[in-house]
């Protein structure tokens, strides 16, 4: 039974209660519910902790397996809770905050570089973005720094909608990494919007946002590189 993920909901949950339904053979913690958010589209997974009566595991990253279940990850050499446990989850929230504000970031990114993505990856200090650009359209760094500050400045709201599978598919548009597909298989895909019905940017996403764009906080371009004959590599950091 794969896990309830209640971050989708509400990505500022700090913490939750759950039921232990695994243990794997690599001693992976498999959950009926779950705070902690799993590698995946480029956003690192969660760490935090997991207590429960006479015990507690400091969780070091979070994972899917092949199957698709939630694998919250223990540091080495720590005594695991049995299955049935009852046990509180706890995120790191700094690190986790921090990566919501990055992944809105890369958002914005993409709102306002009109190319497609090659690829990128979150942090806690920023992230990164490769597109595909032809030579002569690459953006300049400090007006890219001012427009994305801007568009910080203006406290753009981040929310989020349901659409099906079919919908996706009939609006391939709206994917604009050609190297990862939306989360699909489930029935629905849920669409980030930022801005009033995502005028500013509207994508699939299934990773954790900060709700507003002033929260992400004053950033700058910090380089743009070539990574290839049109793939131009734009990282971007908190100042």
């Amino acid at each position: 039974m794969s896990a309830t993920l209640l971050f989708r909901d509400n990505a500022y949950l700090k913490d939750c209660e759950a039921t232990v339904t695994a243990i794997n053979d690599k001693g992976g913690i498999l959950l009926d519910r779950t705070v902690f958010y799993a590698t995946a589209g480029g956003q690192p997974g969660d760490k935090g902790t997991l207590t429960w009566n006479g015990g507690n595991v400091i969780i070091a990253t979070t994972v899917y397996d092949e199957t698709k279940d939630v694998v919250h990850v223990p540091a080495e050499d720590q005594t695991l809770p049995g299955v049935g446990a009852k046990v509180t989850l706890s995120l790191d929230w700094n690190n986790r905050y921090r990566t919501m504000r990055a992944h809105t970031l890369m958002h914005l990114l993409c709102a306002s570089v009109p190319f497609p993505v090659t690829g990128g990856a979150i942090g806690e200090d920023g992230g990164r973005i490769d597109f595909d650009i032809p030579e002569g359209q690459i953006p300049d760094k400090a007006e890219l720094t001012a427009t994305l500050n801007r568009l910080v400045a203006e406290d753009h709201p981040v929310s989020f909608r349901w659409i099906t599978d079919e919908e996706m598919a009939a609006n391939q548009h709206l994917i604009r990494t050609m190297s990862v597909k939306p989360p699909m298989g489930t029935g629905r895909v849920r669409l980030v919007m930022i801005g009033d019905d995502g005028n500013v940017d509207l994508q699939p996403c299934g990773g954790t946002h900060v709700s507003s764009t002033g929260a992400v906080g004053p950033v700058v371009v910090a380089k743009i590189e070539n990574k290839g004959k049109i793939n131009r590599r734009i990282r971007v950091a908190f100042q």
